[in-house]
């Protein structure tokens, strides 16, 4: 995993974002969160992490999206929880499944018919419409293909061995019989549980349903907030990484409540 520092001005606190798959700090480093160091993760061909990063700050925002999601809980999972706060957005703690994560067809397809041109057609769908993608080309990552195809090849690898699944010849995952994975497995992160999570009506990467079945069990509908965007939304990047750490408490609580009626 790549850990790169946006801003480093010795600040308290820090916003440690945990980028999805195929990105890099391209589209995300334009942000300046007031009052804090900014640092942006991504490449998760490994999840090492060094936490030691973390020991000078009195505070670490994390805020995780699409595959950051999944990443951030285990790279995290030794920080002490009083420490951090966790937003997710546009992902889920199951990144491949069909009730809970993208569809495993999906993710398949997606994978074994990984070109530079599918790629493309990939970053279209993140976007909501046309303006938006043109947009997204302007400031798109800038990241070898290979070694972006290789990333969500171990993707696959790492997440599948962790829940114990086999895949057989025809690519088709085989669930184990039994629960005796590991601890991610069993308890599904829940040892380091999202205190909100945002997830877009229109995401045409991760479906609404799936995201709302991954954060059922782990918090209060007050705290998932349904918000009408696309899976890549810039305004909603915009608050997330920057514009909702200078509001005050009122004034946030306000805007989700907006947001979630949208």
């Amino acid at each position: 995993m790549r850990q790169v520092y946006i801003i480093k001005k010795n600040n308290p606190k820090l916003l440690l974002f945990f980028a999805g798959w195929a990105a890099d700090e391209t589209p995300f480093k334009q942000y300046c969160p007031q009052g804090m160091d900014y640092m942006i993760c991504y490449d998760y061909r490994t999840l090492d992490f060094d936490t030691s990063i973390l020991e000078q700050y009195r505070q670490v925002n994390v805020v995780t999206w699409s595959m950051g999601v999944w990443a951030a809980p285990i790279a995290l999972a030794s920080v002490p929880k009083e420490k951090l706060m966790l937003i997710a957005f546009n992902g889920t703690i199951t990144p491949i499944g069909d009730t809970d994560g993208i569809p495993e067809k999906t993710f398949r397809d997606t994978l074994s018919g990984l070109t530079p041109a599918s790629l493309q057609k990939f970053m279209r769908r993140m976007c909501k419409d046309s303006n938006a993608y043109k947009a997204f080309l302007a400031i798109t990552p800038r990241r070898d293909f290979n070694e972006i195809k290789e990333e969500l090849e171990l993707i696959e690898k790492k997440y599948t061995r962790m829940r114990g699944i086999t895949i057989d010849e025809n690519g088709n995952y085989i669930y184990p019989n039994n629960d005796e994975t590991d601890a991610y497995a069993n308890d599904k992160c829940q040892y380091i549980n999202y205190d909100y999570a945002f997830i877009g009506a229109n995401d045409r990467i991760f479906p609404l349903e799936n995201m709302k079945t991954n954060f059922d069990d782990m918090f209060n509908d007050d705290k998932l907030i349904v918000v009408d965007c696309a899976h890549y939304d810039e305004p909603m990047f915009r608050f997330l990484l920057q514009d909702m750490w200078s509001m005050p408490i009122d004034d946030f609580l306000s805007h989700l409540r907006e947001l979630d009626r949208q």
